[in-house]
């Protein structure tokens, strides 16, 4: 393995990393609703669970409420018990073939503590990406230890790892920065 596949490796694991957070913050519930809130409901379908966009279309209806509109007749009731199960605090309203989910106003201690929920998650990715600097670090030593590169070759390694970590971190610091202003705005 040389130092570009090291670098290469570490660059596309810390994207993954970014990903990842991103997905985590989607699961995070602000003011408004959008319909991703709901990818984590798992429905019985025939004796398996499903995510719920798997049995239903997702809509927004207006700012505050999506709609749920099952494909088959029967899964209504099944859905809007797991809505409701779930532990998302949602309490979905049938009307008719259509299963209306309206957001709740978030109180102000309530968007304290996910600000609190999205700083921790933000402090999770940045540890991930720095074990992955460790790890793409460690790589580079065992070259140099196998005299496989130069100590210059190393300390150029180290130098352009730091600088991909910072930047990655930078990343995840502006995305937790744009959901903290997300959640608190009312």
């Amino acid at each position: 393995m040389s130092i570009a596949d090291i670098k290469k490796n570490a660059e596309q694991k810390m994207l993954k990393s970014i990903e990842a957070f991103k997905s985590e913050l989607a699961k995070v519930r602000t003011g408004r609703a959008h319909p991703g809130i709901l990818d984590q409901v798992q429905i019985d379908y025939y004796g398996s669970l499903v995510p719920i966009s798997q049995v239903a279309n997702l809509t927004l209806i207006d700012a505050r409420t999506i709609g749920v509109q099952p494909w088959e007749k029967g899964m209504g009731a099944k859905i809007e018990k797991a809505i409701r199960e779930s532990d998302l605090g949602l309490n979905p309203a049938a009307q008719g073939d259509l299963i209306r989910v309206p957001m709740p106003a978030l109180t102000e201690e309530r968007r304290r503590e996910l600000t609190k929920l999205v700083k921790g998650e933000g402090e999770d990715a940045k540890v991930a990406i720095r074990n992955l600097r460790r790890d793409a670090n460690d790589h580079a030593k065992r070259l140099l230890k196998d005299k496989e590169i130069t100590e210059d070759d190393d300390r150029r390694s180290q130098d352009d790892i730091q600088k991909l970590t910072d930047k990655t971190i930078a990343e995840v610091d502006k995305l937790v920065q744009v959901k903290e202003a997300e959640i608190m705005a009312v």
